[in-house]
C-alpha cells in the first residue's frame, strides 16, 4: 500500500505550539490566572473569525528553479520511489463530500475550489453527495476510527477509491499503490471531522492539492505546502502555479519525465514571465539521512534524549552539507522546540539561530513568524513586555498573511499579556478578545481556546 499522508502533522507540525510552558513559567498564582481568564471569558466568547479572501504572494523564484522543483514533486513519492509516468485527471474534475462534515468544512472547500480555478486554471466543481460519482470524494470520520487503521495520518490521500470502505478492502492490495496509476480517475481524501476547523481546512488544501497534482514533498521549498515542515497550511502562489502547470495543455497523463521536462520551460516562461531570469541558487538535493534526523526528532515513539539527539544530527547533516536555507532553520527550530523543557537557554539560542536564517532566506514569512511566537513567549516571561510587543508586531502580518489562526490567536493572546504588564490595559482586553475570535477557528472548541488563553496567561510576571 502507498498513501500520500501528512504523517507528522500531529507531532512536528509547528502550530502545535507546545510552548512547554512551564519551562519557562514564573511562579504565579492560579487564582491570578484564573480570575485573569474569568475577565475576558464573561459571557459568551466573541464570534469565530474567518479569514477573508487570499491574496497569495506570486513565487519569487527563478523558473530554472521552479522547474527543477516541479519535476522531483511530480516524478517521485514522498518515500523516494520513482514516478515513471505524470497522473493527473484529463477533462472536468468534480468533488464530493460523505461522512458527517463539521459546520465549516463547505466554505473552506468552496473557497478552495474558487481558488483553485482562478489561480490554476482548473475546471474543477463541486456536486452533492447523490449528484453521481465524483472524481475526488472527500471522506470525513472520527480521528480515532481513521487513527485505528493509519495510527499516524492526520489526513491522507489515495487512488482508486471513493469510500472508507472501499480503501478497507483494498488497503493490502497494489490498487493503492500511486506508482501503478496510469490516470486519475477516482481518488478518496480521508479527513477526521473531530478537529478544529483549521486542521479541517489545512488537510482540505493538502491533500485535495496532492489528489489533484505533486505527489511527493520537498523540504526544501520555502514557499509551498508540498513540504514537511507544515509551516504553510493553505496553498501558496508557488503552489498554484505548479499546479496550473501540472493541467496545462501542453502537458498529458503518461508523459516521462524527460518529456515533460522538455516542455517546462516554455511552460513556466508562458504562465510566470517574471520569473524568466538567472538563478542565483544551485538546487541541493534533501540527503534521506537528515529526513530521516528530523522524523526521528519529531515523530512520536521516541524518547526524548533521543529526538534531542536526532535534532542535533539534523543540524549537524544541514551545517555539513552547506545548506544554508530553510532547511537549516528548520533544523534549529526543531532543536529548539525538543529542548525548551531541559535547557531553556539553549532552547532560546537555536530559536535566535532559526530566526536569523528565516530572515536571511524568507524574510517576513511564516517561519519567522513561528519563531518570533517562541521567542515573544520567552520575553514575556522574562519581563522584558517590550521585546514580546516588538516581535509579536512583526510576526502577526505573516501569520494573517498565511491564514494561520492559531499562531494569530497565539501571538495575540502573548500582546495581550505584554500590554497588560506595560499599563495599556483597556488595549488589552480589545487584542485578548480579538485572540479569542482566531482561537476558536484555530483551536476548535471554547475549552481549547480557554485552555491556551490560561497558558499564555500564566507566562506574565
Amino acid at each position: 500500500m502507498s498513501l500520500s499522508r501528512r504523517i507528522l502533522r500531529a507531532s512536528a507540525l509547528p502550530l502545535v505550539l507546545a510552548l512547554a510552558l512551564g519551562a519557562c513559567t514564573p511562579s504565579v498564582s492560579t487564582s491570578a490566572i484564573a480570575e485573569r481568564r474569568a475577565d475576558t471569558l464573561a459571557g459568551d466568547l466573541p464570534g469565530m473569525n474567518r479569514f477573508a479572501g487570499s491574496a497569495p504572494m506570486a513565487p519569487g523564484r527563478a523558473n530554472s528553479e521552479i522547474a527543477a522543483d516541479f519535476l522531483d514533486l511530480a516524478f517521485a513519492m514522498e518515500s523516494g520511489r520513482p514516478i515513471t509516468g505524470m497522473s493527473r485527471f484529463e477533462g472536468p474534475i468534480t468533488v464530493t463530500v460523505t461522512g458527517t462534515p463539521p459546520a465549516t468544512l463547505t466554505a473552506d472547500l468552496d473557497a478552495l475550489i474558487a481558488r483553485l480555478r482562478a489561480e490554476a486554471g482548473i475546471d474543477i466543481a463541486r456536486i452533492g453527495a447523490g449528484d453521481g460519482p465524483a472524481g475526488i470524494t472527500i471522506e470525513t470520520l472520527p480521528r480515532a476510527r481513521m487513527q485505528r487503521v493509519v495510527p499516524q495520518a492526520a489526513c491522507f490521500v489515495v487512488p482508486r477509491v471513493s469510500s472508507w470502505g472501499e480503501f478497507r478492502r483494498a488497503r493490502n492490495s497494489r490498487d493503492l499503490d500511486w506508482t501503478t496509476l496510469a490516470a486519475r480517475e477516482r481518488v478518496a481524501v480521508f479527513i477526521p471531522s473531530d478537529v478544529s476547523p483549521q486542521e479541517v481546512r489545512d488537510c482540505l488544501h493538502e491533500e485535495v492539492a496532492q489528489a489533484l497534482g505533486p505527489l511527493n514533498d520537498l523540504y526544501r521549498l520555502p514557499d509551498s505546502v508540498f513540504n514537511d515542515d507544515n509551516f504553510h497550511a493553505v496553498l501558496t502562489g508557488f503552489d498554484m502555479l505548479v499546479l496550473r502547470a501540472y493541467y496545462d495543455r501542453e502537458l498529458a497523463t503518461g508523459m516521462t519525465r524527460a518529456e515533460v521536462s522538455a516542455r517546462l520551460p516554455g511552460i513556466l516562461a508562458r504562465l510566470n514571465p517574471r520569473g524568466e531570469r538567472a538563478s542565483r541558487t544551485t538546487v541541493r538535493a534533501t540527503s534521506r539521512a537528515w529526513i530521516d534526523a528530523i522524523e526521528t526528532a519529531l515523530g512520536p515513539g521516541t524518547s526524548e534524549a533521543a529526538r534531542i539527539q536526532s535534532a542535533e544530527r539534523a543540524v549537524t547533516i544541514a551545517r555539513n552539507a552547506g545548506w544554508d536555507d530553510t532547511r537549516l532553520g528548520f533544523s534549529f527550530f526543531a532543536l529548539g522546540r525538543l529542548t525548551l523543557s531541559r535547557d531553556a537557554d539553549r532552547s532560546v539560542q537555536a530559536f535566535q539561530t532559526a530566526a536569523a536564517i528565516f530572515e536571511r532566506d524568507a524574510p517576513g514569512g511564516i517561519q519567522l513568524a513561528h519563531v518570533d511566537m517562541q521567542l515573544a513567549a520567552f520575553s514575556l516571561s522574562a519581563g522584558r513586555a517590550e521585546e514580546a510587543l516588538r516581535l509579536t508586531t512583526r510576526a502577526i502580518p505573516a501569520a494573517t498573511q498565511a491564514q494561520n489562526a492559531a499562531l494569530l490567536s497565539t501571538l495575540l493572546m502573548i500582546r495581550a499579556e505584554a500590554l497588560q504588564d506595560v499599563g495599556r490595559a483597556s488595549e488589552a482586553r480589545a487584542v485578548r478578545l480579538d485572540s479569542l475570535g482566531w482561537g476558536r477557528y484555530g483551536f476548535g472548541s471554547n475549552a481549547a481556546v480557554g485552555a491556551r488563553l490560561t497558558e499564555v496567561a500564566a507566562l506574565s510576571p
